[in-house]
């Protein structure tokens, strides 16, 4: 069976994904989860993974003997080893569209991710507004998805942005909780999607035990004093 390591649900965002996916999907694996003590060298955490992946870092998707990391590749690996799942879209144009933009939001959004952190549990509109006051960088990259998923939804027709769930959707679950937690304003269309990916089954597993962890970490909470 698959075994993938992941950090507290509430604030990891990178180990939402795969987690999402394979839960979403059907596909068995066993969890192992690595609190996040601190992220030094010798943390517990740290201690945890060194032995099963070079960059001490989660999630990490094992199978077997073979280890494998980042969240793009863990997703192209499971797409290949579940042919039948329908992971990416069966058409060869959609597919690359959807890779695209799975690899756009891994290498961009920084604006997004490093003012808003994935805090699923606390409810954050005050601070959101001020950052969408304050924060022109965030306000380009929500526009930019805004017209992302706009146009993907058209074209596709919907429930989600290639139609029926993909890697695509699993990848950009942890922004929907970020504009949740935030209140980012959106429009009408692009908010009722992040509600149809809230509502997703693997999102809501996710979400009901990000809520449940009552794992308070000073250092993933730049706004809160405490929960």
């Amino acid at each position: 069976m698959l075994k993938l390591y992941i950090g507290n649900k509430n604030y990891s965002s990178w180990s939402m994904r795969p987690w999402v996916l394979l839960t979403q999907a059907g596909i068995p694996f066993e969890e192992v989860m690595v609190r996040f003590d601190s992220f030094d060298a010798d943390s517990t955490f740290k201690k945890t993974l060194q032995d099963a992946t070079p960059t001490g870092k989660v999630p990490l998707l094992v199978d077997g003997g073979l280890a494998v990391w980042d969240t793009l590749a863990i997703a192209e690996y499971v797409a290949e080893q579940y042919p039948d799942k329908h992971l990416w879209p069966a058409d060869k144009a959609a597919r690359a569209r959807a890779r695209s933009i799975c690899a756009e939001m891994h290498s961009g959004f920084t604006a997004l991710r490093g003012n808003c952190p994935m805090n699923i549990e606390a409810s954050l509109a005050d601070t959101g507004a001020l950052i969408w006051r304050d924060k022109p960088a965030v306000r380009a990259d929500v526009q930019r998805l805004v017209d992302m998923w706009s146009a993907l939804l058209q074209e596709h027709g919907g429930p989600l942005l290639f139609g029926a769930f993909t890697v695509a959707d699993a990848y950009f679950a942890p922004v929907c909780m970020r504009l949740k937690t935030y209140a980012l304003p959106v429009p009408h269309a692009i908010a009722a999607y992040v509600e149809r990916v809230r509502m997703l089954p693997g999102v809501q597993a996710w979400t009901q035990q990000a809520l449940a962890e009552k794992d308070f970490l000073d250092f993933e909470e730049p706004y809160r004093l405490k929960p």
